[in-house]
């Protein structure tokens, strides 16, 4: 199996993964109507999915070193598919939070144990690709979310497929993904101290707050967009949907435009700064409703574009605090224990302020968190002139 393909199966499996994640989103319409919900039990529906990435993200990369990035890959498969079906037959909301919690676990997985396999199958900048490549999971995944979801009839249906996706993604993978070698119990205990290092280093917390924050604008907007777009712009639920994808989808115009600056050079921490702000900007006039519906949309457009440099940069920057490329997974892991962080209180914070006080309370929130962006990101600079990890 050629290296390429193999890599594009990995980077379909963090678009799944990262479509388990969108289909609460669109879904909510469908939520609302047939289980009874409020904007705030709708938000946990997607918030409670980062809950385990939020505790068990540096864990997972543990795991993915002592095991090996592709049982990993399978067992995070293999749960968001167990977990999916059982949110499609749940009975009550409380049974669906908890599918949904699971399927958290599963996602936390996949997306450790995806740049575990890139970082041993790529080198050089091929790998650079590969990890830009990577960084494009969640906004396609979002994306076909929102694109799916309004095809399906019931919410249960859409639960029904994703899990049949996740499955087939598994039996995929364990047929095309080459075995690797792991660390196992022995050498991990070995590697322990630099564990612990890396996990009390200030570059790699910080990529994680910033990660957080990024995440809890990005879903503070995207957690509720159709339904803003319903309200703003008197579109039916499809025409939100496609709309909302085009949004998301969008976002990967902005990983890739960072992977491209960053082989030319640019400045990392001036990349997140000039981002963040575009971002808190953006927001203010999206849920201020300052412009007419259409320059709105315009405005979410530019919002998740030009917020895409940021995870892109800070994804890339993983290899900079690391000791060495076995400890990358770790590096991920706490780093995208931040991503989960902003994942959960994004859509809850939002959800709840929303209700108690309108939309351009959602404004607010998503200002205050690009200014704390920009401050993260310079206090990271020493951090991204390291040298990469080998």
């Amino acid at each position: 199996m050629r290296i390429g393909v193999v890599v594009w199966l990995i980077l379909a499996c963090g678009v799944v993964a990262a479509l388990h994640v969108g289909k609460a989103a669109i879904a909510t319409p469908m939520l609302l109507a047939d289980l009874g919900l409020g904007l705030g039990e709708a938000g946990w529906l997607t918030g409670i999915f980062a809950v385990l990435g939020l505790l068990g993200g540096a864990p997972a990369g543990v795991v993915a070193a002592a095991i090996g990035g592709r049982r990993t890959l399978l067992l995070g498969l293999g749960v968001m598919a167990l977990a999916g079906a059982a949110g499609a037959v749940a009975p009550s909301y409380p049974i669906l939070l908890a599918s949904r919690l699971l399927e958290g676990l599963g996602f936390v997985l996949i997306i450790v144990a995806g740049p575990a396999i890139l970082e041993r199958l790529t080198t050089g900048a091929r790998r650079d690709i590969a990890f830009s490549l990577w960084s494009c999971f969640m906004p396609c995944g979002m994306a076909i979310a929102m694109l799916a979801g309004p095809l399906f009839q019931t919410w249960q249906a859409f639960w029904w497929s994703s899990a049949g996706l996740a499955a087939v993604s598994a039996v995929l993978v364990a047929c095309c993904v080459p075995r690797g070698t792991s660390l196992g119990g022995r050498a991990l205990g070995r590697m322990s101290g630099d564990i612990r290092c890396l996990l009390s280093s200030r570059g790699t917390p910080l990529l994680a707050i910033g990660f957080a924050l990024y995440s809890l604008m990005f879903f503070a907007l995207f957690s509720f967009l159709p339904v803003l777009l319903m309200e703003r712009m008197d579109v039916s639920y499809r025409h939100a949907g496609l709309l909302s994808a085009l949004a998301s989808a969008i976002n990967a115009s902005g990983n890739l435009a960072a992977g491209y600056l960053l082989a030319r050079g640019a400045g990392r921490a001036s990349l997140v700064v000039i981002a963040s702000c575009v971002m808190g900007v953006s927001g203010i006039g999206i849920f201020f409703g300052l412009v007419p519906a259409f320059p709105t949309f315009l405005l979410c457009l530019l919002f998740s574009a030009v917020g895409g440099v940021i995870p892109a940069t800070l994804l890339a920057s993983a290899p900079l605090v690391a000791r060495d490329a076995a400890l990358v997974p770790v590096a991920v892991g706490l780093i995208m224990q931040g991503s989960s962080l902003g994942q959960l209180l994004g859509p809850v914070t939002v959800g709840g302020v929303t209700a108690a006080f309108g939309w351009g309370a959602a404004g607010a929130v998503v200002a205050l968190s690009a200014v704390a962006a920009c401050a993260t990101a310079l206090l990271l600079s020493p951090a991204f002139s390291a040298p990469r990890a080998t």
